[in-house]
């Protein structure tokens, strides 16, 4: 029955040319940029309460904008995907992805989960009042615009599943990495450059603040306002230095010299990047810190004004509660982020400083760090990538080390005085990486601007490695060609 199911799905025919060009890859992948803004600005109908407007921090990391068709952003085949990839690397499901069978196996299932948390998300989403109706309909148009509302979200999850399927097969990378890539970019971009105001109308000439911050510094440096332009100014420098820092962490690996066994005088060198686990460490952290702030923020809705029962206890005190736009109670006050820089010059220009502040600074550091160190070695031991599993896929290759007998044990055990470090130390990284762009007020949150990062970092790679002789004359010259 699976099999008849996984048969019959839906799918995006791939190319039957074994190297598509780069023309052509970079055709499509412009193609579906474009309309995943185009979809991005389309608003639900019918929405009445958006209460996760609020949650940008989880839009970053889905790749979503809340209110529009593309609500559910990446989020369900970020899900589906770490799921099954626990269940594989934990040994609860035998999938061998080595064989042509066992791949198109694989992603037939990561594609059914997918599906199924598009439409167990888009249920949550609404029917737990984070994305609902106008309360002033009557009861029974209420319940059919609920329904009406997840059916969209649905679509809109379906949507975002098959661009992701056009771009692994016709673009560059992957859709999920360049919808999170393409959000933070644009994120970016109107922060730093937007002439608008906050209400969406021409700041020049009318006295109000734009939201691009270079502006406000032209402005602030032409007004005589030096509080606002050093604000400003500490804005982009720290953009600046975390993009530095993380391409600098990034391009930071140890080489292993490595022998083809039966061929002499013939060997490579095995890269282990000095951030093992990437940022996926780092994107578990944030997801699940934001994740603590929706269900806070959506069991605050739900309880509401009760004085009373457990549930309110824990929304009180477990959870925690918002006023506006402010965690105020519970875990989710000190698993937010402050901006340092802000509340130092308001102590200037105030004389006082509040203190509570860098508390939840220093403790929003320690979890973002805390939590990478921890994901990131959960992530080793169950995604096959431990000294272990490394070694028996060097061994396959038919390599050894220069000056050591042919031993899986022995190369395990080199192996690990690399990995295990290299796992510690990469996480710390990331997490302070990202903990310091979000504390110092850089131009998008931390965990995206470090997401981005890798991903145009590892992207820059892999089309200098495959189209540097293809690409057009101008983007090699940029690429460092000849």
């Amino acid at each position: 029955m699976l099999n008849n199911i996984l048969a019959n799905l839906p799918e995006i025919k791939g190319s039957s040319q074994k190297h598509l060009p780069f023309k052509e890859k970079l055709k499509w992948t412009l193609i579906v940029l474009v309309l995943f803004f185009v979809l991005s600005s389309i608003p639900l109908y019918g929405l009445g309460q958006n209460a996760l407007s609020q949650f940008e921090f989880l839009s970053i990391i889905l790749g979503a904008t809340f209110g529009s068709i593309l609500s559910l952003g990446i989020g369900p085949i970020v899900t589906a995907s770490i799921v099954l990839q626990l269940l594989k690397g934990s040994g609860l499901i035998n999938i061998d992805t080595t064989t042509h069978e066992g791949r198109v196996f694989f992603q037939g299932i990561q594609k059914i989960l997918a599906i199924f948390f598009i439409i167990f998300e888009a249920s949550i989403y609404v029917f737990m009042g984070g994305l609902s109706p106008d309360p002033a309909l009557a009861p029974a148009l209420f319940r059919q615009m609920e329904f009406l509302l997840v059916a969209q979200l649905t679509l809109g999850g379906l949507i975002v599943l098959y661009l992701d399927e056009v771009i692994n097969k016709w673009g560059f990378g992957s859709g999920v990495s360049l919808f999170i890539a393409a959000g933070v970019s644009q994120q970016v971009f109107i922060r730093a450059l937007s002439p608008l105001t906050s209400a969406g109308t021409w700041a020049f000439g009318t006295g109000q603040a734009p939201v691009g911050v270079i502006w406000v510094l032209i402005r602030s440096l032409a007004g005589g306002n030096p509080t606002e332009a050093g604000k400003a100014l500490a804005t982009i420098l720290a953009t600046v230095l975390v993009f530095v820092l993380a391409v600098y962490a990034q391009a930071m690996k140890v080489e292993i010299p490595l022998s083809f066994g039966r061929i002499r005088g013939h060997g490579i060198r095995w890269p282990l990047a000095f951030i093992y686990t990437s940022n996926i460490p780092v994107i578990l952290t944030a997801a699940l810190i934001a994740n603590v702030q929706l269900w806070a923020r959506l069991m605050q809705n739900w309880v509401g004004n009760a004085q009373q029962g457990i549930m309110f206890w824990i929304s009180q005190h477990i959870f925690g509660q918002f006023s506006g736009n402010i965690p105020v109670s519970g875990l989710i006050k000190w698993a937010f982020s402050p901006n340092i820089v802000s509340e130092l010059f308001a102590a200037f220009s105030s004389g006082s400083f509040n203190w509570i502040v860098l508390l939840q600074a220093v403790t929003y550091s320690l979890f973002m760090i805390a939590g990478a160190v921890i994901f990131s070695i959960f992530w080793v031991q169950t995604a096959g990538m431990d000294a272990g599993s490394q070694a028996k896929q060097i061994m396959a290759s038919g390599l050894q080390i220069p000056g050591f007998r042919r031993d899986e044990r022995v190369l395990e055990r080199i192996l690990s005085r690399y990995i295990f470090p290299l796992t510690i130390m990469g996480a710390i990284a990331v997490g302070f990486l990202a903990a310091s762009a979000d504390l110092l007020g850089a131009l998008t949150n931390g965990t995206g601007l470090l997401l981005t990062v890798m991903i145009i970092y590892r992207l820059y790679e892999d089309i200098a490695k495959h189209h540097m002789m293809d690409m057009y004359p101008g983007l090699r010259k940029m690429m460092g060609g000849e």
